[in-house]
């Protein structure tokens, strides 16, 4: 790359940080009103392609249609074809169009419809994407945001449904993240399109419809890529999440008030890269500390979690890091995902295993010294 060409990328991110920060200081005039989690990403690309005419969208069914979410609707009809471009059903194919495009300077936002429907497209991932810029010297970094909605809870069939964030986590090279929140959703993809790296922007996709209020015109600010959010203060310990299963531990922590618990939840929001500075700042205070995620438990992300967790914050445990996670199984039939998905009661049980007894045992007299342990460690 050019100095020139650096220093525009450099200028454009710096647009795209501010346009994500804006609207959280005094005199704020905008209207807010609610709005669904696929309007905010569709107002990110939108106002990503108004700012910059080497932000191209593709994929399959991504024009005409809108996509089959809708997350890119009216993108065709306000920027042409040439902008928002419907593709063949080629995953590997489009993948590697935009491999070419971004090698000649523009900034492809690749649309993978479903999940695994990406899996085609790994060869083009592992060996060009995630590997280009190292391959170079850093001469060329390939500026693609991979959009793929992903995750249960809609009811859809096998194909639909994965959580193949662990196979993009183990690719070095790329930047993977996830939003909870409307807000997160619009300021998380302005600086992923805006990246100079190779960004996988996974998409909840049973977050879609839901609602905060928000101004498209002035968004609040959010933390950049590779910051975690603390969602919800708490002392008892502390619920290290993500995505879709952000609004489930959300829920255990408050039904967990009726136990005794005060719960921390940490929504991760960007897996790599990782911050562990915000993670183990919560673990210490707390204690103890449970991993929930929709993907396989074994070999999955939370495994990774627990471990950086444990090196860095073995001192201040009380018990061991759990994880609550997807079985290790293919993705069920729509019948039966209520079963698979981490729910309330499921991280609830993990929580009430984080040994409070041996605690009670090591200090009866934090407890009152009472005769009999209660649930909770309170």
């Amino acid at each position: 790359m050019t100095t020139a060409t650096t220093g525009r990328s450099a200028d454009r991110a710096g647009r795209a940080d501010r346009k994500a920060r804006a609207g959280s200081g005094a005199g704020s005039g905008a209207a807010r009103k609610p709005a669904t989690m696929a309007q905010a990403l569709n107002r990110a690309m939108r106002d990503a392609m108004a700012e910059d005419p080497s932000v191209h969208v593709l994929g399959e069914d991504v024009g005409t249609l809108g996509g089959v979410f809708r997350v890119t609707d009216g993108l065709t009809a306000e920027f042409g074809e040439d902008r928002c471009t419907d593709t063949p059903l080629a995953e590997a194919g489009i993948l590697g169009t935009a491999v070419g495009m971004a090698m000649y300077g523009l900034r492809p936002v690749v649309e993978m419809q479903f999940d695994a429907f990406a899996y085609p497209a790994f060869e083009q991932l592992l060996s060009h994407v995630a590997k280009m810029r190292n391959r170079t010297r850093g001469a060329m970094p390939l500026p693609i945001t991979i959009r793929v909605p992903y995750g249960g809870g809609i009811g859809g069939v096998e194909h639909h449904s994965d959580s193949s964030e662990a196979y993009y986590m183990a690719t070095p090279g790329l930047h993977v993240v996830t939003p909870a929140t409307v807000a997160d959703a619009y300021g998380m993809l302005r600086a992923a399109i805006a990246s100079d790296d190779p960004v996988v922007f996974l998409e909840p996709k049973r977050l879609y419809w839901s609602k905060a209020d928000w101004s498209p015109e002035e968004p609040e600010t959010v933390e950049p890529v590779g910051r975690a959010r603390v969602r919800r203060t708490g002392t008892s310990a502390t619920l290290i999440t993500y995505g879709p299963s952000v609004p489930v531990c959300l829920e255990a922590a408050e039904a967990a008030r009726e136990e005794g618990w005060e719960l921390e939840v940490v929504d991760l929001r960007s897996l790599v890269p990782f911050d562990d500075e915000t993670v183990c700042a919560s673990v210490r205070r707390t204690g103890r500390a449970v991993v929930v995620h929709e993907s396989s438990g074994f070999g999955g992300p939370g495994g990774e979690i627990a471990a950086r967790i444990t090196e860095r914050c073995f001192h201040h445990l009380e018990a061991p890091v759990l994880r609550v996670a997807g079985f290790d199984i293919p993705y069920p039939p729509p019948m039966l995902e209520r079963h698979h998905l981490p729910g309330v009661d499921r991280v609830l049980d993990a929580v009430a295993r984080l040994q409070w007894e041996s605690e009670w045992t090591e200090r009866p007299e934090a407890f009152g010294g009472t005769d009999t342990p209660e649930r909770g460690g309170r």
